[in-house]
């Protein structure tokens, strides 16, 4: 029986000629990633296991994103702890205020992630760069500390779910509709530590932005990691950010697969996830009455350029109701400074928007823009739990960009269609 594509990225990195889902191997590092939050753990155990140097400081990258800039005093001491150990072992992808981004923005951005690449973070959403047709997960940070003094990480070959994209997306759709309809379809864990795996002929409709945002929310779907074929697409992104040689691996004709599911991109339609999971999914139409008090358009998920142009393009010439605060949150400095030259932000502050530094901020409950008690927000984060985002009687609405920027004007969930 053949491989699947993520099965061959992980046989190559554990040096076999061959694995099978379940197979317990123990595979090299392209890179190891952390955060705010997650790193000072992973520094803690490092040193408590004896380790005094990293495997390689070209290949960890650690990113102040979630309460950066800090919002309070233990924020600070984190942070102040982390860049101390970065400064200690020379840590060449170390990003502080200033340069930082949201961190699964930034990594593809710089090209510090690639095709057919390891990479592991001690963040769930890590499994965004499978957009790149790389094989990379989220850990916790014990495995990031493992990480960094050895470069090698064990995992549990997973077995895969195949989607097969055909048609053409209308208008409107991002990839933020096709994979919260996908775990509407499924669910949250419907892909339980299973690799998803996009291919098919509907790839060529689909942005590099597009399908960032669908590999980063996999994990919401339960997924080990969902990763995407490469074509011309992938390539082009790649070409002139990535400066070293990479692998582009296909599944076997013969690859296994627990499922197939064909999606048809054409019949997808707007899409929000309502409280209080990502797989409570409606489509917009649906759900018109439900009015809104803040809306964040940002996050790892959909706070790329393509992502901000869209929310522009529906924000243009109108302005925000009244009662719907609206923050928008540029990913990185590259993506802020070039929002700002195309006239971008123009637009958001003649609409009434705030618009803020990079910063995981409010999808987390963090800072920038927390909830109060009976409040409901429109985001175009990942996650809507319970609290996800502030007070536990608060509720969260996931949608796309341009379902976001629509519901800012109309002050309830709507579709840039009601616009017209």
């Amino acid at each position: 029986m053949g491989m699947t594509q993520t099965q061959k990225i992980l046989a190559a990195h554990a040096g076999l000629p061959e694995v099978k889902a379940g197979q317990l191997i123990r595979a090299k590092l392209d890179m190891v990633l952390g955060n705010d939050v997650t790193t000072p753990v992973a520094i803690t155990a490092f040193r408590e296991h004896g380790f005094s140097s990293v495997f390689d400081k070209d290949k960890i990258s650690i990113v102040m994103d979630h309460f950066t800039p800090n919002k309070d005093i233990k924020s600070a001491e984190h942070c102040k702890y982390i860049r101390e150990f970065a400064i200690e072992h020379d840590i060449t992808n170390f990003y502080d205020v200033g340069e930082m981004g949201v961190e699964h923005a930034l990594l593809p951005e710089r090209g510090l992630v690639a095709s057919g690449e390891v990479i592991i973070g001690a963040d769930s959403h890590t499994c965004t760069y499978g957009a790149l047709g790389a094989f990379s997960t989220g850990v916790g940070s014990t495995d990031m500390a493992a990480g960094m003094a050895s470069g090698e990480a064990w995992f549990k070959v997973p077995s895969a779910l195949k989607f097969n994209l055909t048609g053409k997306p209308s208008k409107w759709i991002s990839g933020k509709d096709i994979i919260l309809h996908i775990i509407g379809m499924i669910g949250v864990d419907g892909a339980l530590y299973k690799s998803m795996e996009f291919s098919g002929d509907g790839l060529k409709y689909l942005s590099m932005d597009d399908r960032l945002s669908m590999a980063n929310m996999a994990i919401e779907a339960g997924g080990k990691n969902g990763i995407f074929e490469v074509d011309d697409v992938t390539r082009e992104y790649m070409k002139g950010r990535v400066d070293r040689d990479y692998v582009e691996y296909t599944a076997d004709a013969d690859a296994e697969y627990d499922a197939v599911y064909d999606i048809d991109l054409s019949k997808i339609k707007m899409t929000v996830a309502l409280p209080h999971l990502p797989e409570n999914t409606k489509p917009v139409d649906e759900v018109k009455d439900m009015k809104i008090d803040q809306c964040v358009i940002g996050s790892c998920t959909n706070g790329r350029l393509e992502d901000l142009r869209k929310a522009a393009e529906v924000l243009k010439g109108r302005h925000i109701a009244k009662h719907c605060r609206t923050l928008i949150i540029p990913a990185t400095q590259q993506i802020y400074r070039d929002a700002m030259k195309e006239g971008l932000f123009d637009i958001f502050l003649d609409a009434g928007c705030a618009i803020s530094t990079p910063t995981c901020g409010p999808c987390l409950g963090g800072h920038m823009g927390i909830l109060a008690k009976g409040e409901r927000s429109i985001s175009t984060t990942n996650r809507n739990f319970v609290g996800r985002m502030g007070h536990p009687e608060s509720e969260v609405i996931l949608a796309s960009p341009v379902v976001a920027a629509a519901s800012a004007v109309l002050g309830r969930v709507g579709s840039p269609d009601e616009l017209d």
